[in-house]
């Protein structure tokens, strides 16, 4: 029995997703007898609503100078943090030459160069020093630490107080919610907003994205869950809106409880939450049983192609694969290898389970006659960019929301 980081409550794993490695742990083999494992096992708070995980590693051991997920190797993602700027700027930001804003784990800078490139004072705190560089490279100002109340009167002490502070896939990250919404009220003007996007509760168990579910992410929020974590701090969650990045997230707005207006979204959004049974532990018994009957699926098919003497390889090396790969027991007997377009990944081998990563070149070059897609949430832009893989008789496996052959 463990309790909840976010209100103590007593909370108790309903599954377990096995022995689990970094999701973005990619290795030497000189490595493999110094690799980090844990008990992937999530839980949800009957009193909070919080799902997350029972036990996460210490978050300076995933974000550091070696740190290997970049924004920018997506380009649809680059494309979404332009618009995901571009509304920040038109809904809530009065004065844009007086306006500063202030990204929470601002990676490689992708939405933040959005604000810099038209001349508004921003500033990122990215505590991965290699992305870091990346960021400042396309004139990003970026601060290297983690954010939280320490930071945050850094950072008010040299920049003044912030119109909005944001974040994109990082909230679900940070083990310690309430020292970011200490952060926050420190740094936050008194109409600012703070305005933070993750993965979904909601999408999550409706698809059975199983994968979601990782070293980095300790959370997976719902609307409910981030209104009972950030109110106490006086923080009022004022709008949500539906996204379509990683595969169903949540765009939350909070203001500073009594400043601004609350949106109908809210009240609908919580309706529906209860409608989905998000707060029965019911649904996440439904949960587990659909994630093994998607495994024993996923196995089944990946053996049938090896009987058949078909090659299959991986498309991604994405944080996502681990848990797919490790929960599944997935190994180089039925992946030939995982092609994947990022330079620090190639050439290492996937945490766990040890297939290779290999240069998109290679599988370019020589096409397998079936892809498992790792990185589903970004399927459009892959199928955009392959066709001439499906015009070649290639095959693509997804797992999510089923799994599935086309």
């Amino acid at each position: 029995m463990s309790n909840c980081r976010t209100c103590n409550n007593p909370i108790e794993a309903f599954m377990t997703l096995g022995h689990m490695p970094f999701a973005n742990g990619f290795l030497s083999p000189e490595q493999y007898d110094q690799e980090y494992f844990f008990d992937l096992d999530p839980a949800f708070c009957s009193k909070c609503g919080t799902f997350q995980i029972v036990e996460q590693p210490n978050p300076e051991k995933m974000f550091h100078e070696n740190y290997v997920f970049f924004t920018r190797t997506s380009k649809h993602m680059v494309e979404h943090y332009g618009r995901y700027a571009n509304w920040v700027q038109e809904t809530w930001l009065d004065d844009e030459d007086a306006s500063f804003v202030v990204e929470i784990g601002s990676n490689d800078g992708a939405l933040l160069e959005n604000f810099a490139t038209q001349g508004i004072k921003h500033l990122g705190v990215e505590p991965s020093g290699n992305v870091a560089d990346v960021a400042r490279s396309h004139g990003v100002s970026t601060l290297t630490s983690f954010f939280g109340e320490d930071s945050a009167k850094e950072v008010l002490r040299e920049h003044g107080p912030a119109d909005a502070i944001m974040a994109a896939n990082v909230m679900c990250h940070i083990p310690d919610l309430h020292g970011v919404a200490k952060g926050v009220c420190t740094l936050l003007k008194k109409k600012g907003v703070l305005i933070f996007e993750d993965p979904y509760l909601g999408e999550m168990v409706e698809r059975t994205s199983y994968d979601q579910i990782y070293s980095d992410h300790v959370y997976i929020f719902s609307a409910g869950a981030v209104r009972s974590i950030f109110e106490p701090h006086g923080l009022e969650l004022i709008d949500v809106l539906p996204q379509i990045t990683h595969g169903g997230s949540m765009r939350y707005v909070f203001a500073r409880k009594g400043e601004r207006s609350v949106s109908s979204n809210v009240g609908k959004l919580l309706s529906h939450e209860d409608e989905l049974g998000l707060s029965n532990p019911a649904t996440f018994d439904r949960f587990k049983s659909n994630c093994e009957t998607s495994r024993e699926q996923l196995v089944s098919l990946l053996q049938r192609f090896k009987q058949e003497g078909k090659r299959v390889i991986g498309y991604g090396a994405s944080a996502k694969s681990t848990t797919v790969l490790n929960y599944c027991q997935i190994g180089p007997d039925l992946i030939e290898f995982i092609s994947d377009t990022t330079p620090i990944k190639q050439g290492k081998y996937s945490p766990g389970m040890h297939i290779p990563v290999r240069p998109y070149s290679e599988f370019k070059e020589n096409y397998p006659d079936v892809a498992l897609m790792f990185t589903w949430n970004h399927s459009v832009e892959i199928l955009e960019n392959e066709a001439e893989f499906i015009q070649s008789g290639g095959q693509w496996i997804v797992y999510v929301p089923k799994v599935r052959i086309f």
